[in-house]
């Protein structure tokens, strides 16, 4: 019997275990494994991590540069739509599918896209927005040219794929549009990589007054340098203001293991505080526009 929607929901984060796989199958169990858990906690959504299809690698002969080897990943769109499909109507939960390398094939450029699946069958996708050096100079992808805010049916979310949180004018350009919750798949090898991410995750919490989630990928595949690193750690964050959690955390994974955090949000919550809250940031940003526009230089 299907629960009567509230305001209140269940999020889930995956820290998702790159390891080497022999079959696509594999992936398939380790991914359907991570879906059905977080339907077992009864969430609404759950977040994969940036580049978690990069665990099909593994499928390829490895001895090639990564670029190439990135094109072999983006071959299995097809059978990763239909996966997600599947599992999404199966367990009735909303899955931000972390990112799956996607060729255009009129260009031949590939780019990193962010796909929401819905119980309904429905989906869509945010591609990356900014890429990172290496993204751009070793791995040869593309950045995408279009912002989108998803309508669930418990509000709306926007996606920021890693490197994307670092921009703040695109969150609070999603915020206005009515965003209430951001969600952040994201890879990271090292610790001053995370620690940009998570910081700036943080921080589009209290500027825009809006949920985020941020997971990351850990584990990797030893015989592939590319990916043989990862640095994760998976968040529930919050705006720092009464209603919501102490220290703006309400849920933190245990560092670089194979791990899923879930919490409960009350969507309620967030717009009460954009009207209510002890400071109105997203309300008050639109001085900060005015402001812009008209900078004083001053020569002393």
């Amino acid at each position: 019997m299907k629960e009567p929607l509230s305001n209140r929901i269940r999020v889930a984060a995956s820290q998702y275990f790159i390891r080497p796989i022999e079959r696509f199958e594999q992936f398939a169990d380790q991914v359907s494994s991570a879906v059905a858990t977080a339907a077992e906690y009864r969430c609404r959504l759950l977040v994969l991590p940036e580049y978690f299809t990069a665990q099909l690698v593994s499928l390829s002969d490895i001895k090639r540069p990564f670029d190439v080897m990135i094109r072999d990943v983006a071959a299995y769109l097809p059978r990763f739509l239909e996966l997600m499909t599947g599992l999404s109507r199966e367990h009735g939960i909303y899955v931000v599918a972390g990112t799956i390398p996607v060729l255009d094939e009129k260009t031949d450029d590939v780019h990193n896209d962010s796909y929401l699946f819905a119980p309904s069958g429905k989906h869509g996708y945010q591609g990356k927005l900014h890429m990172t050096r290496f993204e751009s100079e070793d791995w040869r992808i593309k950045a995408r040219n279009r912002l989108r805010v998803f309508e669930t049916d418990f509000g709306k979310i926007a996606i920021a794929i890693c490197y994307d949180v670092e921009f703040p004018e695109l969150v609070r350009a999603a915020a206005h549009r009515g965003a209430q919750m951001l969600v952040v798949p994201s890879n990271t090898d090292e610790r001053q990589g995370f620690l940009r991410v998570r910081y700036c995750a943080h921080a589009r919490t209290i500027e825009n007054q809006m949920y985020v989630i941020h997971t990351g990928t850990v584990g990797g595949l030893p015989r592939v340098p590319d990916v043989s690193m990862n640095y994760g750690q998976a968040a529930i964050l919050t705006p720092s203001d009464f209603a919501f959690a102490r220290d703006g955390i309400l849920a933190l994974g245990s560092l670089n293991q194979e791990d899923m955090i879930v919490g409960e949000l009350d969507m309620r919550t967030i717009d009460e505080s954009r009207s209510f809250g002890t400071v109105l940031p997203l309300n008050d940003s639109h001085r900060t526009k005015q402001l812009i526009a008209q900078v004083d230089e001053i020569t002393l």
